[in-house]
């Protein structure tokens, strides 16, 4: 017997056996239990209360305090072993932070002070409400680059910075709304829109333009194009050749030599993973006491100046929500909000992925969602979990979002008593900071991958890329979503279909492009669908459909084979099928019946089959026309080609000559060995009795040779293959 009928299970019964091989058809369900199943597999995928399902009202109380606010679910289980590692991570990533909120601040036009700001209050409310165990909350330069180029379009920074810094709180607590809303409403597909290769492309692009920027503090230039493309900036730059600072130039190389020399070290050496991390406070502290003891100050080398003391300042009063800057501020805060919130949810899933556990993205949404609004009224901007600083958390060994909390502290200590020390920190020092975080933002691997494993891919990458280096930020965003949503809609309009062929010794059909050793069935042409048919793609499914016919009817003639007779769609890929598709599929069928052609459907599923029944299409073809799998259509239709006419119409009227059972009552059919009839049925139990009584049924000893000896089993006949 075939190696393709290995798992072949035969109905044991007279009942089964007459509906062996037929296709169900679902149950009905009330429609409010089926839009109720849709919209929790819409929106509650990973069904988050199933844990309260069977609980006590006091249990259930408890579970939905620890999964709002998670820390009361993991902090009866903390140890004084977490705390020393916890401890030893939250001031490694301190030394990170505090220099690098500084420095993203200046990036985003605001006071540094708010970059400290902004390592406060944040990780405070993420180590509450936020899910992993590895994110370390902060600003990051792409966040602050839109919000410099988004805010700078509406105000001059210079000219009235107390609206500027107003419109930037505005912006964090829409941003923050909006993520909010998207984790409530369980919305957080909305993001999947933004492709990794969009990504890639988008924070190369903008790290590029982060590093050109810097320029202007590397070469100690005060006054800097607004514009972000990179013939603006070059030309900034090459048109004060006369006021560029050689003191400036040379500190600012010397410190980004040695923070690449530190990260290239602690890549090749990960247990010195803290040299990298401690490599930006330490060119502050060298950077500050160079200018304080050289009085650098004097000769052209900018310093931060004064620093406030003390915590954070409330800002709610400052939140602006009258015109005409309302828009500006929602926009900004969207758009925002979304490449932070990706950036942080794609942050926390891959390190969650090393320790093997779990994060909810809508809970994270909630949770940015909560920060960000509660920074903005605590003069804070918008705060996600930074990669790099995240790296630097993960491999300093934390166990709990408390290394948030101490790094938190230590922010806390600084802004109480340590800012005076920053007052002679050269800007330089932190463009140098700036560029080399931003440098390996610039992921060229990934895009040699995307090349190596999708093109299209690697477009949308480099799409997003040019948009941003050569446009602006916002062209290269609408690029970046444009060709992401694009691809979408091309593999929802223009789905794959393929022909399949038999592998040989197998009942298994594959694509022959695929298999090129799978061989074509003699009058039978099957085809894939690979994707749900909709309004969308119908017409073109429609047109695929007969070009496929006419080309093989072409091969047919051109090779004088037999004539095509059969047209079997695999329909197992279909997911789910519209009223247009129903309608392709009803004139499919017409076509196919003017040419003297019949329709065979197989695997159809439980949604496509309920929708056939609906509309009447299965009782219009015949539900005899429609199979489980593809062999159970393919060897139907080898037998009625063999055994009968083939024209359906013909094969109603007239009876069969090759075999005793007219083929129409049969429920199932399958091919074995010639020559070993009487052995088969020993082997197989059969007694000769039984024997004798299949042999009534079905003349074998005229039947057609396929490769094999087409063999029947009747309604009547009890006993078959088990």
């Amino acid at each position: 017997m075939d190696k393709g009928n290995a798992d072949y299970v035969y109905p044991s019964s007279k009942e089964n056996v007459e509906n062996a091989h037929r296709v169900a058809i679902p149950p009905p369900q009330p429609f409010f239990n089926s839009l109720k199943y849709n919209l929790k597999e819409t929106f509650f995928p990973d069904d988050p209360l199933r844990l309260f399902k069977n609980k006590p009202a006091s249990k259930k109380f408890i579970l939905g305090l620890q999964y709002v606010f998670p820390i009361f679910e993991w902090a009866p289980r903390y140890s004084f072993q977490f705390l020393k590692a916890d401890l030893i991570a939250g001031i490694t990533i301190a030394s990170l932070a505090i220099p690098q909120g500084i420095s993203y601040a200046k990036l985003a036009n605001l006071p540094p002070i708010l970059g400290l700001y902004s390592s406060f209050v944040p990780p405070l409310v993420y180590a509450i409400m936020g899910s992993s165990k590895d994110l370390a909350v902060g600003t990051v330069a792409v966040a602050s680059l839109l919000i410099a180029s988004f805010l700078g379009q509406e105000v001059n920074y210079n000219e009235n910075p107390k609206l500027y810094l107003h419109l930037a709180f505005t912006a964090t607590f829409f941003a923050g709304v909006f993520q909010a809303s998207l984790g409530l409403l369980r919305l957080g597909f909305i993001v999947d829109f933004l492709s990794h290769a969009a990504i890639v492309g988008f924070m190369g692009g903008a790290a590029t333009v982060v590093c050109l920027q810097q320029l202007k503090g590397i070469l100690g230039l005060e006054h800097f194009t607004h514009a972000t493309d990179v013939m603006s900036v070059m030309h900034s730059i090459f048109s004060q050749t006369q006021r560029w600072r050689w003191e400036s130039g040379v500190l600012g190389c010397g410190f980004l030599f040695f923070l690449l020399i530190t990260r290239y070290f602690s890549k090749r050496k990960p247990k010195f993973f803290w040299i990298s991390a401690m490599a930006p406070l330490t060119s502050v502290i060298l950077g500050s006491l160079l200018v304080y003891l050289s009085h650098a100050e004097r000769h052209g080398v900018q310093v931060i100046g004064y620093l406030k003391k003390g915590l954070n300042p409330p800002s709610f009063s400052d939140l602006v929500f009258v015109s005409p800057y309302l828009t500006t501020a929602i926009k900004t805060g969207i758009i925002t909000g979304v490449i932070a919130m990706a950036e942080g949810i794609a942050v926390g899933r891959s390190f969650a992925m090393f320790k093997n556990y779990h994060i909810d993205g809508n809970k994270e949404m909630i949770a940015f969602g909560m920060m960000n609004i509660a920074g903005s009224c605590t003069s804070c901007y918008l705060t996600t979990g930074p990669f790099s600083r995240s790296a630097v958390n993960f491999n300093a060994g934390c166990k709990t979002a408390v290394s948030n909390i101490v790094m938190s502290m230590a922010v806390m200590v600084t802004l109480l008593f340590l800012t005076p020390l920053f007052h002679y920190t050269p800007l330089v020092v932190l463009s140098a900071i700036i560029m080399a975080a931003m440098l390996g933002l610039i992921d060229y691997e990934a895009v040699i991958h995307l090349f190596k494993v999708d093109k299209f891919d690697f477009i949308v990458c480099i799409g997003a890329y040019v948009g941003v280096v050569f446009g602006s930020i916002q062209i290269g965003l609408v690029i970046a979503i444009s060709i992401s949503v694009l691809r979408v809609l091309l593999f929802v309009a223009r789905p794959r279909t393929s022909v399949l062929g038999n592998i040989p010794n197998s009942r298994i059909y594959r694509n022959i492009e695929h298999y090129p050793n799978a061989n074509n069935v003699t009058g039978v042409l099957i085809l894939k669908i690979d994707a749900p048919i909709y309004f969308a793609n119908a017409s073109y499914l429609r047109e695929r459909i007969a070009r496929w016919v006419e080309e093989e009817e072409d091969k047919l003639k051109a090779s004088e084979e037999s004539s095509l007779h059969y047209v079997i769609l695999d329909m197992g890929a279909v997911g789910n099928i519209d009223t247009s598709g129903i309608s392709m599929l009803e004139e499919v069928k017409k076509t196919l019946d003017r040419r003297e052609l019949k329709l065979v459907l197989a695997n159809p599923g439980a949604e496509v089959t309920k929708k056939l029944d609906k509309s009447k299409f299965i009782e219009n073809m015949g539900q005899e026309w429609i199979y489980l799998t593809v062999g159970e259509a393919v060897t139907a239709c080898n037998f009625r080609l063999h055994t009968c006419e083939p024209n359906p119409e013909k094969a109603e009227s007239e009876p069969c000559d090759n075999v005793d059972i007219c083929p129409d009552c049969c429920r199932a059919i399958d091919i074995i060995t010639r020559n070993c009839w009487p052995a088969m049925l020993t082997s197989l139990g059969f007694t000769a009795e039984e024997g004798n009584i299949l042999r009534g049924y079905c003349d074998v000893s005229s039947a057609p040779s396929l490769g094999g000896l087409v063999v029947i089993y009747h309604p009547q006949v009890s006993k078959v293959l088990a």
